[in-house]
Order: structure tokens, then sequence, then C-alpha cells
């Protein structure tokens, strides 16, 4: 029987409308600058309801796909809000630390090797790459040393996580795994797959939102035939940022035997009303991904304003709750750090 070759996603009907490269392309012409951001979605600076911060230390990236799923003319616009730096990313407001979490912090021993973090028993989290094909104003990893840690070179993670034979479940995150060649992704998870005490590998990654054109048949073929489960966590906030691309991405990796799973971030002003988050799971579930994980932000430095209190998230949990089947239903946490598991707030 002979297999059909996968059409990768960001290919249409015509098997070369769109060559593989099209994806590091497009990132190579994403928008970096306030004022083209502006212009794409037709919005002057009086505007807007906050002043934007145009030398902001979190630089401005977003690729153009992206750009394209904002409602041109609304300040507003959930997708815009996401990544448009403003001036009140600049409050000092206590609480608000730049590592909360204390990922780096040496007392806590989290950090098994450079780049190789571990919080909780039988799973590993690997730095791939310090960089995103988006960035999000809201990142928890905003002031992460990447430099310092080594991102991009694995070795001694890899070498830890082979001596170490309680280690189940290795996530790979970052910045975002998938910003790696298919070549070199395909060499680091036949590594990690060859690991015989590694059941499963999860790749974290928002690449699948937000440029779809990066699901190429050179990253399906990394992904197929592993012995390891590969589990995809994609990272989508918002209804609006699915489209026909990411339907068409998601069933790509479905049908490479990826199981595919959602987390989000209830975030002020963008998705905290359950309407918006049970249109979300919805159409999640339509494009073939579970809900996962709603989480609540962490308390980052220059994010303060996304916030949103525990109480008030239980409220609009309780009203998502009433709307939607179990199954279509992600589980409220908020992370505690030091604590043996996420902390269900439901």
């Amino acid at each position: 029987m002979i297999t059909p070759k996968l059409i990768p996603a960001h290919q249409s009907t015509d098997p070369d409308s769109w060559p593989n490269g099209e994806w590091s392309e497009e990132l190579r012409n994403a928008v970096r600058e306030v004022p083209a951001l502006l212009s794409a979605v037709k919005l002057r600076l009086d505007q807007l309801e906050q002043p934007v911060d145009n030398a902001a230390d979190f630089p401005l990236l977003v690729p153009q796909s992206f750009v394209a799923r904002m409602t041109a003319g609304d300040a507003n616009d959930p997708l815009l809000k996401q990544v448009l730096p403003t001036q009140q990313e600049r409050q000092n407001q206590p609480g608000f630390v730049t590592d909360p979490l204390a990922e780096t912090d040496v007392t806590q021993g989290f950090m098994k090797a450079p780049g190789l973090l571990q919080k909780y028993q039988s799973r590993v989290l690997l730095i791939t790459t310090a960089g995103c094909a988006i960035y999000c104003r809201y990142c928890f990893r905003r002031n992460f040393p990447y430099r310092e840690h080594r991102a991009g070179d694995h070795q001694q993670a890899l070498d830890a996580i082979a001596e170490d034979t309680s280690v189940h479940e290795v996530i790979l995150s970052g910045g975002d795994p998938l910003l790696l060649g298919d070549a070199q992704l395909q060499q680091l998870l036949a590594t990690i797959d060859a690991i015989p005490h590694v059941q499963r590998i999860r790749i974290h990654s928002r690449i699948t939102i937000v440029l779809p054109q990066r699901i190429t048949q050179g990253l399906l073929d990394a992904l197929q035939q592993r012995r390891c489960h590969t589990v995809m966590v994609v990272h989508s906030n918002h209804p609006n940022e699915l489209n026909a691309q990411t339907l068409r991405a998601f069933t790509c990796l479905k049908q490479v035997g990826t199981t595919l799973l959602n987390q989000s971030v209830l975030l002020r002003g963008i998705n905290d009303d359950p309407q918006v988050l049970a249109k979300l799971s919805i159409q999640l579930f339509e494009q073939g991904v579970l809900p996962y994980y709603l989480h609540l932000t962490d308390h980052v430095a220059g994010t303060q304003h996304f916030f949103v209190g525990d109480e008030e998230a239980r409220g609009i949990y309780a009203q998502l709750q009433r709307q939607l089947p179990g199954y279509l239903l992600p589980k409220l946490v908020r992370e505690h750090s030091g604590a043996d598991s996420k902390t269900l707030m439901n």
C-alpha cells in the first residue's frame, strides 16, 4: 500500500504555490515597528486608548498573516492588544517582578542543566530557542536570561535527561521550538526519542497559530514515526486567531499522529468574557484541538494591565462552565513557584 504524501499546511490545492521556505520569508518580513503596525490596521495614534511605546525594551514582532486577522480601524481589536507595546508596560506595580516563578533562582534548584528546567515530577522542560515568531506583551519569560542558559545548545540538557530514569516526558519550550529548522528539530526529536525511559514529547508552540505556514512537509516528517507519543500544545487566546490556515495546519499535524491541545491565558480586555472563551473552545474543537488550560497571568513586571484577579477569574469561569460540556472546558489554573503541580482555581 502506498502512503499518500501529506500536503503541508501552508500549501493550497496547488502543491507548488508556497514553497517550504515561505514561513521563514514571512518571518523575515514580520512587522517590527509600531508605525508600520498601526498603518497596517489603519489606526492613528490619537485613536488609541493608551500611548504607545516606540522604545520598549521588549520588542515588537508580529507576522503579516497575524496582522491580517486584525480588524482594520478597531483600536480595541483583541489581537492587536496582545502585541502592541504601550506605556502601561513601564508602570511599576508592587508584586510584579521579572521572574515571578523563580525559574532562574538557584536556591529553588529548578535548573538541572543549562536550559533544562524541572518543576514537577517525571517531566522536564527544555528551553530550545530564545526567540518566537510573535512577541506577546503578556509573556512570562520576557526577561528570561536565554544567553546565560545557552538556549540552542542542548547537549548537556540531553545528557541530564538520559541519566535521569525518572523523566518520562520532555517538554520542548522556549521561545518557540518550531523556530528550529526541520533538520535541527528532527535531530533533537530523534535524540529524545532514543532515550528509553522517555515516553512522551510535548511541544509548546504559538507558531501553529500565528504562522501556520511553518507546518511544512519537513516538519511533518520530523514528527512522524516516533516511538514516543507526540503532543503539540498550541496557544490561542481568542477565536479571531483561528482561520482556514490554522485548520489546515492542525489537520496535517493530526495526520502524523500528533495529539493537539490548547492553552490560553486569561487577559483583561482581550478574552475576559465567558462568551468569547466559549466561542474559542468550540472553534478549537471544530478544528481538532482540545481545550486544555486557561492560565491566570503570572505577576510579571510590565504585564499588570492584563491581570485578572482570582475571584474575578472564578466568576468568569463559572459562567463559562454553564455554557460548555465538560470536554470543552479548559482547566482554570495558576502556577505557584515551588508547588508540586499547577493550582486548579475552579
